[in-house]
């Protein structure tokens, strides 16, 4: 079974936001249309409390719990969502994966939770491709999940330039698929 991931499409990072991407808001629109391919959809969320030990170091304070920043970008369909993670919700510890922390000690459950619905293949989208989609993707793949990352569905941080290119070459060198959503449909037929 296959499994759309839409990762991290807050509102923080979306143009506006506490840690706005550039053009984050255009990956809501393709990811509308990629749900309806999917008969699983799950999210993730950035989900941290105040005074997140990230904010301290290198990201202004984003996504605390509770606040409009944290929550899912208004235009993106939510009907579909099967279930929502939330991750960087310790507050000594981030989460750029959407699968464990970045200490890879505390688990999120979507893996356990991916397995338990016969899953074996994800398309991970979202923001940010340097960072959360990245870490995502690597995990997925470690876990043992055949991974297809929806390139044209991901913006970047771009902390420095080339970020993203390095992040996308580094996630195929681990095994992941790159793809554009038009592909999507028939590696889906594919599978």
């Amino acid at each position: 079974m296959d499994a759309l991931v839409l990762v991290d499409i807050q509102n923080d990072f979306c143009p506006g936001g506490a840690l706005a991407v550039a053009g984050g808001d255009e990956v809501v629109p393709v990811a509308n249309e990629l749900q309806k391919q999917f008969d699983l959809v799950v999210a993730t969320k950035d989900w941290h409390p105040p005074g997140h030990a990230s904010f301290e170091t290198l990201w202004p304070p984003h996504c605390v719990q509770g606040t409009p920043g944290a929550e899912f970008h208004p235009a993106l369909d939510t009907s579909r969502l099967a279930h929502v993670f939330l991750k960087g919700t310790d507050p000594a510890v981030d989460s750029y994966s959407g699968f464990f922390d970045n200490e890879h000690k505390l688990s999120t459950g979507l893996g356990d939770y991916l397995r338990a619905q016969g899953v074996t293949r994800v398309f991970v989208c979202g923001l940010a491709t340097d960072y959360c989609v990245k870490f995502t993707a690597l995990d997925a793949l470690r876990l043992g999940f055949e991974t297809y990352v929806v390139t044209d569905a991901c913006r970047g941080v771009e902390v420095n330039a080339g970020d993203t290119a390095r992040a996308l070459g580094e996630m195929r060198v681990a095994g992941a698929h790159l793809t554009e959503s038009r592909q999507v449909a028939e590696a889906l037929k594919q599978g």
